[in-house]
C-alpha cells in the first residue's frame, strides 16, 4: 500500500513543472518567485515556517529548518533548485511546461533537473510533518533560484548574505546522484556524487584590423579567432583519473566482470551505454566552444571577434587546465571570465554514505551504491564554502533502457512515475537513518 508521500509526489512534480522557471541567464526568467512562493505554501500547509528570500526582483529562494530529535547533532542540508534551462515547445512531443503523464513518465522541463527531487523532498517532508515524525537531527531545506546560471542569485547569494540559515549543518545532499545503472536483473549500481568538475565559462576575444571586405586583410579577427576555436574544439586533454573516477571505474569493472586497463579506461566506459556521456567527460578536462559573434555588415571586416567556451576542470587539475588552454588558444586570444567556480571532491565513507546505501538496499535488494564524479556543477560549490560536505543523492530506480543522461537539458525530458515513488520511499528511510 502506497504511503501519503508516494500518493502526492507525482502531482507535486507536475504542478512544479507547470510553473515556467526558465533561466535564460539574463534575469528575464518568468517564474522563480512564483515557484518559491508555491514551495513555501506547501511547507506552511504542514505547519512549517519557511522564508522566501529575494536576491533581486523575481530571483527568489525558499528555506526552512526542521527541528530534529537531537538538536545537539550537526544538521543536514537538503538543497534543490527550482529554475530550469529554457525549452522550445515545438521540439517536444508534449508541451515542456504541461507536466503531461504518458508512457509511465511525467514529461516536462525540469522533470529530472531537478523538479523531481524537489517534489520528492516536499512529499516526504509533508508526510512526516503530518504524522509527527521528526528527523534524528535538524534538517534544513533550501529550494533555490539561479542554479542553471551558476547560482549567483540563489545559493551563492544566501551563502554570502545569510550563512546563519545553514548554521550547524555539516553535510548536504543535492542533485545528480542516487540514480540507477542496470548491470543485470540482480544488480544495479546507484551512482552517488562525491565529486564535481570545476567550471570556467569564458569569453574569448581577438582584436584585429577593421577594413573593407573587398580588400586583402592579413589581420582579420574572425580568421584568427576561428582558427583558435577550431584548435580548441578538436583538442583532447589528457586522461586524469581522480579518486572518485577511479573508484567508480573499479566498481564498474567488478560488476561487469572485466579487467580495468589503466591504459584504456575509455574501453570500460564504452560498455556503460547511455551514462557513458556523463562518465566519459570526467576522465579529462574539457573546453567546448558554444557561441560565436562578430561583424555587423557583409562588406565590413570587423575589428573584433568573440566566442564563448564552457570549460570544466577536474579536482586537482585546475592549473593544468588553464596552462593547456592558453597553449592551445595562442597569444592572440584574450580570455575573459563569464563565470567560474571550484571543483569539489569528498571521500565515499562515513555514516551518511552508509545511510544512503542502506536506504537504497532496503527498497532495491539489488542495489550497490558507488561513488562518481559529475561532469557538470551544482549548488554544492557554494555550500562547500561553509564547510559543508556535499553529496549528490536524488534517488531514482530507472528502467534499463532509459537514456537518463540525455534527459538533462534535452528534448522530451521525463521521469518515470515509479521512479518518483521509489525516491520518496528511499528518502523517507534515509531521513530516519541520517
Amino acid at each position: 500500500m502506497e504511503g501519503a508521500g508516494e500518493l502526492e509526489v507525482v502531482e507535486l512534480c507536475r504542478d512544479l513543472i507547470r510553473i515556467d522557471t526558465s533561466n535564460f541567464g539574463d534575469g528575464s526568467g518568468p517564474g522563480e518567485r512564483a515557484a518559491a512562493e508555491w514551495v513555501a505554501e506547501k511547507l506552511a500547509e504542514v505547519g512549517l515556517e519557511p522564508e522566501v528570500f529575494e536576491s533581486e526582483r523575481g530571483r527568489a529562494s525558499t528555506v526552512v529548518r526542521i527541528e530534529g530529535e537531537d538538536r545537539s547533532r550537526p544538521g543536514l542540508l537538503i538543497h534543490g533548485h527550482t529554475d530550469v534551462v529554457p525549452a522550445n515547445a515545438a521540439d517536444w512531443t508534449y508541451d515542456p511546461f504541461s507536466g503531461e503523464i504518458a508512457d509511465g513518465c511525467v514529461w516536462g522541463r525540469g522533470a529530472v533537473d531537478m523538479k523531481d527531487m524537489d517534489a520528492m523532498v516536499l512529499a516526504v517532508v509533508r508526510d512526516r510533518m503530518r504524522s509527527g515524525r521528526k528527523p534524528p537531527r535538524d534538517v534544513v531545506l533550501a529550494f533555490l533560484a539561479d542554479e542553471e546560471a551558476g547560482g549567483t542569485y540563489g545559493a551563492r547569494h544566501l551563502v554570502d548574505t545569510r550563512p546563519d540559515l545553514f548554521e550547524g549543518c555539516n553535510e548536504a545532499i543535492g542533485e545528480v546522484g542516487g540514480f540507477s545503472f542496470t548491470v543485470n536483473d540482480d544488480l544495479r549500481l546507484y551512482l552517488i556524487e562525491t565529486a564535481e568538475k570545476g567550471m570556467e565559462w569564458m569569453k574569448l576575444v581577438v582584436d584585429g584590423t577593421a577594413g573593407h571586405g573587398s580588400m586583402i586583410n592579413k589581420d582579420n579577427a574572425i580568421t584568427e579567432l576561428c582558427e583558435a576555436v577550431a584548435r580548441l574544439g578538436s583538442h583532447q586533454f589528457p586522461v586524469r583519473l581522480t579518486k572518485s573516477v577511479r573508484a567508480f571505474l573499479e566498481e564498474v569493472a567488478d560488476a561487469l566482470g572485466i579487467e580495468l586497463d589503466p591504459e584504456d579506461v575509455e574501453g570500460a566506459i564504452e560498455k556503460l551505454g547511455p551514462i557513458a556521456r556523463i562518465i566519459g567527460a570526467t576522465i579529462r578536462n574539457t573546453a567546448q566552444p558554444t557561441m560565436l559573434g562578430a561583424g555587423y555588415k557583409v562588406n565590413v571586416i570587423p575589428g573584433q571577434a568573440t566566442a564563448h567556451v564552457d570549460g570544466r576542470f577536474l579536482p586537482g587539475y585546475e592549473d593544468e587546465f588553464y596552462a593547456e588552454l592558453d597553449a592551445v588558444l595562442g597569444p592572440r586570444v584574450r580570455r575573459e571570465r563569464v563565470h567560474g567556480d571550484k571543483a569539489l571532491e569528498t571521500d565515499f565513507d562515513g555514516a551518511l554514505v552508509e545511510a544512503m546505501a542502506a536506504s537504497l538496499r532496503a527498497e532495491d535488494p539489488g542495489a550497490r551504491a558507488v561513488p562518481y564524479c559529475l561532469s557538470g556543477g551544482t549548488d554544492a560549490k557554494s555550500f562547500a564554502d561553509l564547510g559543508i560536505r556535499c553529496f549528490g543523492f536524488a534517488p531514482l530506480k530507472l528502467p534499463a533502457d532509459l537514456d537518463f543522461a540525455g534527459m538533462f537539458h534535452g528534448v522530451d525530458e521525463r521521469v518515470p512515475v515509479d521512479g518518483l515513488k521509489f525516491g520518496v520511499r528511499v528518502l523517507d528511510r534515509f531521513l530516519d537513518a541520517c
